[in-house]
């Protein structure tokens, strides 16, 4: 026998395997040899165990001693204390487990180390403290400290503590024990001081009021930066400004309300435990001046043969300005969608390339070095109007163009009465009778049926679920949210697209009626594979419960007759004010614009940052997050909708789109254009756009850019511009949205964080300002399916397009009335005399709030 190895001999037993416990102590690199004996087997499939675990040594032999008796060997050249534990063998005989008796195989050396000491910065005379720890076997296991190459104190059982006053110098310690000793790794402790002076300051992104600071930390005295100190003064030496102190890392600062036009410098210091290191130099930087803040006045219209002629009132420069006035910027948009900007040097602008058959709307503005100043009044040039006429639309009509109406109208009426009374046709409910020939001075019986008809009742199938050939995943989701077709009465047509979105009235478990809007397939839709792409958006909004995003109401189905499957509906709560790029456009371009408060937008912004969070926070991708998904619900607030593009993230954190769809190509982020991926770092790049549009009242991103063209001047590194009118805090954390790295975008949660923040320190609307509120004595109710007439003239149009998809639906706010100022309607209605006065609280509440009706289709196009 090998010394050192171990064979064990296991009594003879039929069918069993063979041994006796055993404990085996070895020391550290010794050879060990197990085996153990099968009697009773031909051929066993002999498997080494330890602690549970098969052993996937390749160091095992089997050896037959004769046909039913065979001996496994396990060998272990070197041990280690890796290898110590509890050994065994087993082999399989007729569906059960024969095992042998263990092996303890414990594995003796110096000793090993579980805890060394560790290196560390210090204060100056203050106490510290040094861990060591050792295991064997064998045991006991001692500990002796060294300082540099001195001893300190006498042995002391393991764990052991040493207790120091801060000095520099390096510790170890040793491990004894019968075996032998170990030394650890030597400790080095170094005495903290005071951090050194910051340097590479620069002062990035300047504006009118804020200046962004970044720097580089000096030495940190080996103790952590907690906090860094940014003093501002009005020049070297001045008297002191502000000074911001902000918790490093990063290294950055945005200092806020300084003064528009001036001359200011800063230094940066920043501090550790111990405290603050010197200040850096002073350096000098200079706040942009403001924009115009002065629009132009008296725009008017002159039309020539040979286009339009546009004159306006010089601005007269007023407060800091950043360089010269000028030029001014001419914007016009048409009722057919056509829009331009000219540039224009002076206070005239001739006009060309616009259709004079439809409405014209201009505004002017003047810029300067900063930015554009606010825009004028619109001014709004009808097609029936005269050269030279001016001013709100309609607001001078001609005596001649009603004349002609009118005798138009005559003669139309009096053609049609001669014809229907030479045909007397007479329509029934089930066809036409009369002819259009009289036969004998009267008139021929003639009948034509509109349709065929059975006396019996056609068969209608049953609406189940199980009936619209869906997959069973599905149906198990939309099983608990069924709604009895019998529930509800559909009402009137709220809008139309891939299929239709109606108003209906919802029976309560009470016996109450509740308002929603139910979205249904056409008709004609036969394939259970669109039936099944339908649901999966109620399915997807069925997970939902939260303030900002729109929740299902439930789903039902419409009975047909037999043969046809029936129609999917999705129940949805029932939006009263539309979406919010609708409210958006209404405001900027509309029959009677109204002017947004920044407070509005950015609490928009808000809104949907907070929905936004949610959905990531569920693992769920939106896809196609843009203000014409997000609804306005009765209070204002905004709700984020349209969820038949999103995907649930199962495993990893991204869903690649294996198949060709229509996609909001101007909203995708550039990994989305480029290979179909899709994060939540591609709905913060829309939610960015989402961003641009709420600032810019509704305007189409990337005017002017092809969709097949997008991709390139993206991978350019051009990036959507800063609205005129958007302040630099809300476009640097839009261009953040947009990064080529989706890493470096920023949460939804941070995104919320920041926007609130703005939102706090946005001032106050001047009281000045007349409120906006809205009176909530209900009017009088249309009549069923006919247009309603909005304040500004507007007609009642969808609440929604039902091929959009939207998760909530907007109906006409018919028992609402806006009031706005200034710069909103030219003239209140003269309803409000009698409109009782709306209390100060509700005001206040809704000063921020506003809602006007619309959808508009989303521009997509195959990928």
């Amino acid at each position: 026998m090998v010394p050192g190895e171990l064979v064990i001999f296991l009594p003879p037993a039929k069918d069993q395997l063979m041994g006796a416990p055993v404990k085996l102590t070895v020391s550290q690199g010794q050879p060990v040899k197990l085996n153990c004996s099968v009697e009773g087997m031909e051929e066993p499939e002999i498997q080494w165990v330890k602690d549970g675990a098969v052993v996937q040594s390749v160091d095992q032999v089997y050896i037959p001693v004769s046909e039913q008796h065979w001996i496994g060997f396990l060998s272990l050249k070197s041990v280690e204390r890796s290898d110590a534990g509890r050994y065994w063998c087993q082999v399989e005989d007729g569906g059960e487990m024969e095992t042998s008796q263990p092996v303890w195989l414990t594995v003796e050396g110096v000793p090993f180390f579980t805890v060394e000491p560790k290196d560390l910065a210090v204060p100056p005379n203050a106490p510290f403290q040094l861990s060591c720890e050792a295991v064997g076997p064998p045991e006991p296991v001692t500990i002796v400290w060294w300082r540099g190459g001195t001893k300190v104190g006498g042995p002391a059982p393991s764990p052991s503590v040493l207790n120091v006053t801060g000095e520099h110098t390096v510790f170890s310690c040793e491990a004894h024990n019968l075996k032998g000793l170990a030394s650890s790794r030597p400790a080095t402790v170094r005495l903290q001081a005071l951090p050194a002076a910051p340097f590479n300051i620069t002062v990035t992104k300047l504006s009118s009021s804020n200046a962004s600071v970044a720097w580089t930390p000096g030495a940190d005295g080996r103790a952590l930066l907690q906090s860094c100190t940014v003093q501002v003064t009005q020049a070297p030496g001045g008297w002191e400004v502000l000074a911001v102190v902000v918790p490093v890392p990063p290294f950055t600062c945005l200092l806020r309300d300084l003064a528009p036009a001036t001359n200011y410098s800063l230094r940066v210091r920043c501090a550790n435990a111990l405290g603050p290191s010197p200040y850096a130099d002073w350096v000098p930087f200079r706040t942009k001046g403001l924009a115009p803040a002065s629009a132009p006045q008296n725009l008017h219209a002159i039309r020539t043969d040979s286009g339009l002629i546009l004159e306006w009132e010089e601005v007269i420069p007023e407060g800091p300005l950043e360089g010269p006035l000028g030029p001014y910027k001419l914007s016009w948009v048409q009722d057919n969608g056509t829009q331009g900007e000219l540039t224009v040097e002076g206070t005239r602008a001739n006009l060309t390339g616009w259709d004079p058959q439809k409405d014209l709307t201009v505004r002017v503005c003047i810029s300067n070095a900063v930015g554009c100043g606010p825009w004028s009044q619109p001014l709004v040039v009808s097609s029936h109007d005269h050269a030279g006429e001016q001013g709100p639309p309609h607001s001078r009509t001609s005596w001649v163009p009603v004349v002609l109406g009118v005798l138009t109208a005559l003669v139309t009426a009096a053609a049609l009465a001669l014809i229907l009374l030479r045909k007397r046709r007479k329509e029934t409910r089930f066809g036409q009778a009369f002819d259009s020939v009289m036969a004998r001075g009267e008139p021929a019986v003639h009948f034509r049926a509109a349709r065929s008809f059975n006396r019996e009742r056609p068969e209608r199938i049953e609406a189940t679920l199980d009936s619209l050939g869906i997959s069973d995943e599905l149906k198990d989701k939309l099983e608990d949210v069924l709604i009895p077709e019998q529930q509800f009465t559909l009402g009137r047509m709220l809008g139309k697209g891939f299929g239709s979105v109606r108003e209906a009235q919802l029976k309560q478990e009470d016996g109450s009626f509740v308002k929603v809007a139910v979205k249904m397939l056409k008709a004609d839709i036969i394939a259970s594979s669109d039936i099944e792409e339908f649901l999966r958006e109620a399915a997807c909004m069925k997970e939902f419960d939260h303030p900002h995003v729109a929740k299902l109401v439930g789903v039902s189905l419409r009975s047909r007759a037999k043969g046809r499957l029936p129609i999917p509906m999705v129940i949805l709560p029932f939006m009263k004010h539309g979406d919010l790029h609708a409210f958006l456009l209404a405001s900027r371009i509309g029959e009677n614009p109204f002017n947004l408060p920044l407070q509005t937008l950015v609490r928009f912004m808000v809104d949907i940052a907070c929905g936004m969070e949610y959905l990531s926070s569920r693992n769920f991708i939106h896809r196609d997050l843009a203000a014409r998904n997000c609804m306005l619900a009765e209070d204002m607030t905004v709700c984020v909708a349209d969820f038949g593009l999103s995907r649930k993230v199962y495993s990893g954190d991204y869903y690649r789109q294996g198949c060709a769809s229509k996609l909001p190509v101007k909203w995708l982020a550039l990994e989305s254009l480029a290979d179909n991926l899709y994060t939540v770092h591609s709905d913060v790049w829309a939610f960015g756009v989402t961003m641009w549009e709420i600032m810019t009242r509704g305007q189409t991103p990337y005017a002017g850019i092809e969709n097949a063209e997008i991709y390139n001047y993206l991978i350019g590194g051009n990036r959507l511009k800063q609205p005129p009118e958007c302040i630099e805090d809300i476009y640097e954390l839009m261009y953040q949205c947009w990064s080529a790295d989706p890493k470096q975008r920023p949460s939804f949660t941070c995104l919320r964080m920041e926007l609130e923040s703005i939102l706090g320190h946005l001032s106050v609307l001047s009281t000045s300002q007349d409120p906006l509120y809205i009176n909530l004595e209900r009017a009088e109710e249309p009549a069923e399916g006919g247009p309603l007439e909005l304040p500004g003239g507007d007609q009642a149009g969808s609440g929604a397009g039902a091929g959009s998809g939207a998760g909530a639906v907007g109906g006409t706010p018919s028992d609402y009335r806006y009031i706005l100022s200034p710069g909103g309607l030219a003239e209140r209605p003269r309803q409000e005399e009698q409109q009782p006065e709306s209390p100060v609280s509700e005001a206040q509440r809704l000063l921020e709030r506003a809602g006007e009706e619309g959808w508009e289709e989303r521009e997509k196009i195959p990928l």
